[in-house]
């Protein structure tokens, strides 16, 4: 009797076929058996009755390790990774006259079991099985006693299997001594530690082991030894996106122990590098993920907001250039440019002034009242925080990314849906900080509208200016000659041709409400510092300079008004809180030190604040020193080191003498100034004439009349 044995790879098209071809089989007297990739009782359940059918063991069945090998196939070769261990597929095989492959999926399967069982005849399709079974029954001698040659497996079939069994055994072997148990043991991770790092061996391994191997070591509890590894193999490779892969965990863990980590921007680079590769494949969608994760890191607030240095400060252009130069800062540098150039409003009609409100109002509130108590000027709010607003704003960063990277999006559609008509509305569009709504603004082309944006201090250490279409804005307002310097040596684009013109006008601010009289001659001793919020204030160097002044004076003391430090921030601040609490305990005993808390009547506490202090790191401008001034306060600033040294730094915002390098320089000036109640009140007086004559809301308000109500004459 003649044995068949079928391949299916796949559900046949037309179950009929298969069915007719089975019941011709049964009509020659010919055993069938089918051997099938899916449920046959489900996809084809009439050949069931007709040959006796047979599932492949699953990938689950024949355990993890192969259910990963069919996973990884190529599906050609799928079927025969579940054939080969399975015993009914074996035992048939053996007795099978002929093999057919009924499909393409199936071809591998048969060619693979003809090699082994030479003696069988293996066809492809139907009809060719049907004339397999016909020779052989026409001349059942010629078949019967099987020549020499087809006695066993083939030659080539030994060999590769051999050599199967080989790689089979040295990747058990791999596997056992990369794995969490082998890293118990020092010999092993002594051995890798030498391997990842031996010159010769291949990129493609040498990155693969060092991630294994670093796992493995994570887990078996030797983290020291696995970051020395990583360390040891990153130095070998060249691929950045290797290295970024192996370094991201040791990143990752120094961050969250708000430590700056010295491979931060290898990582940062290695995610720029994945997502330049999907850029050039076209696929934006899969590059956005990997383009977050390096802002992430290149913007991480232990970078640049909880310490008391940054590499962006540093060197703002060479921290970014990865940035600049990858695919994906030409791509999100690309400028859309728009339609028309913005129109100065037409005689005749009000000024249209349309203001972004409601996340942060806190410096704009004076410039806002100004124009909607002016005639001829006509003022509409956006409030940012409407129900009707905020559906556009929300996952906003992630839809910008996809927005840039793609050149278009649905949720530009949504913006212009929901702003277009304020836009369209408006002569002049002022929006306030450059973060989500400004950038999403540019989004959309603003028609003959005239965008103004103003930029602070904390977006110019931040992705924003980096997600923001320049080409869109016509004009950027800074509030100091340094923060310009420094935005726009990080952010290029902004001096681009189609860039938009630059201004520094500082904040609008009432000052003349801080001019309250200091009835006692005892508060030239008292040291004033407002705003403790953030680290950049750093005012363990006012504890500094308090501790070098009572070493010749214990009648000076500091007060501190503002909230305090939250220590949940980042495990950074959490750190300087500690080390700031350890010296407020030394010295709030004895009254050296006083903390007010928050407070809205600020010109009231200065009434005893005979010195006002700025000891930040980074400042824009800082209005609190500003306001201390204005109250007759005499001001001592700390040449901020984010700028110190500079063309434009604190030393050339403010009169010479009132900046300071270190606290002993601080504690000479207080105690020149403080010297006498007649030095010190004139020192005072002519701090506040200075402060209100230069930087009081009289004065400037004038400097905003001619950006917003005159036609635009070019660059400052």
């Amino acid at each position: 009797m003649i044995e068949v044995l079928m391949v299916l790879g796949a559900v046949p098209g037309r179950v009929a076929v298969l069915t007719d071809a089975l019941e011709q089989f049964r009509s020659l007297g010919v055993t069938v058996r089918v051997a099938t990739t899916f449920d046959p009782a489900q996809k084809i359940p009439a050949a069931t009755e007709l040959a006796e059918v047979h599932l492949l063991p699953t990938a689950k069945e024949l355990g993890p390790r192969f259910g990963r090998m069919i996973k990884r196939a190529n599906p050609g070769r799928r079927p025969w990774l579940r054939a080969q261990r399975d015993p009914w597929v074996r035992r048939h095989a053996k007795r099978a006259d002929v093999l057919v492959a009924l499909d393409a999926q199936a071809l591998h399967t048969v060619w693979q079991l003809a090699q082994r069982h030479r003696r069988a005849d293996a066809v492809y399709g139907i009809a060719p099985a049907l004339r397999a079974v016909e020779k052989r029954a026409a001349d059942p001698t010629r078949y019967r006693r099987p020549r020499l040659a087809t006695v066993g497996p083939s030659p080539a079939v030994l060999a590769s299997a051999t050599r199967s069994q080989t790689v089979d055994l040295a990747k058990r072997v791999f596997e056992a001594s990369t794995g969490q148990k082998a890293m118990t043991l020092s010999p092993l991770r002594w051995f890798w530690h030498r391997a990842v790092a031996a010159p010769g061996v291949p990129e493609r391994f040498r990155g693969r082991i060092a991630k294994r191997v670093h796992r493995s070591m994570h887990l078996a509890g030797h983290k020291s030894s696995a970051n020395q590894l990583a360390l040891a193999a990153q130095g070998r490779l060249r691929s950045a996106t290797t290295k970024g892969h192996l370094l991201g965990p040791i990143v990752e863990a120094e961050l969250n122990q708000g430590k700056l980590p010295e491979h931060l921007m290898t990582v940062a680079k290695g995610q720029l590098k994945v997502a330049d590769g999907f850029l050039k494949k076209r696929n934006p969608g899969k590059a956005a993920p990997h383009v977050l994760r390096a802002f992430d890191l290149m913007f991480h607030r232990i970078a640049h907001f909880d310490g008391v240095s940054s590499p962006l400060a540093e060197d703002p252009g060479g921290f970014l250039a990865p940035l600049h130069r990858s695919e994906v800062g030409k791509a999100l540098a690309t400028p859309h440019g728009r339609r028309a150039p913005a129109e100065f409003p037409p005689a005749g009609r009000p000024h249209r002034m349309l203001f972004f409100t409601g996340l942060n109002d806190n410096f704009i509130g004076s410039i806002i009242s100004r124009y909607e108590a002016m005639p001829g000027v006509e003022v509409r709010r956006l409030n940012l925080v409407e129900e009707s607003i905020r559906p556009v704003l929300s996952n906003g960063r992630t839809n910008l990314v996809h927005h840039m990277l793609a050149g278009t999006s649905k949720r530009a559609e949504e913006v212009q849906e929901a702003w277009g008509d304020h836009v369209a509305w408006a002569d002049t569009v002022f929006v306030d900080w450059c973060n989500l709504p400004a950038a999403m603004l540019t989004m959309i082309d603003p028609g003959a509208a005239r965008v103004i944006i103003r930029l602070h201090s904390f977006e110019a250490f931040s992705w924003w200016p980096h997600l923001t279409d320049w080409s869109r804005v016509d004009d950027v307002v800074f509030v100091s000659e340094h923060l310009r310097d420094f935005t726009l040596a990080a952010v290029p684009r902004l001096r681009a041709p189609q860039g938009p013109r630059t201004h520094v006008l500082t904040n609008a601010m009432e000052l003349h409400r801080y001019a309250v009289p200091k009835p006692s001659a005892d508060a030239r001793f008292t040291l004033g510092l407002i705003g403790l919020s953030s680290l950049a204030k750093d005012p363990r160097w006012a504890l500094a300079v308090l501790r070098e002044l009572r070493r010749r004076d214990e009648r000076y003391r500091l007060k501190l008004i503002g909230d305090d430090l939250r220590a949940s921030l980042s495990p950074a601040v959490r750190a300087y809180v500690a080390q700031l609490d350890a010296e407020l305990a030394e010295l709030e005993p004895s009254g050296a030190v006083v903390r007010t808390g928050r407070t809205e009547d600020v010109p009231g506490a200065l009434t005893d604040v005979g010195v006002i202090l700025s000891t930040s790191v980074r400042e824009s401008f800082h209005c609190g020193l500003v306001e201390g001034a204005a109250s007759g306060a005499v001001p001592v600033v700390r040449d901020w080191p984010f700028f110190a040294g500079r063309p434009h730094s604190a030393r050339n915002l403010f009169p010479s003498d009132w900046v300071v390098s270190t606290p002993e320089e601080a504690a000479e000036r207080i105690l020149a100034v403080t010297a006498s109640e007649e030095t010190w009140r004139e020192a005072g007086r002519s701090a506040a004439s200075h402060v209100l004559s230069t930087w009081d809301w009289s004065v400037t308000q004038k400097d905003f009349d001619r950006l917003l109500l005159e036609p635009p004459a070019g660059t400052d």
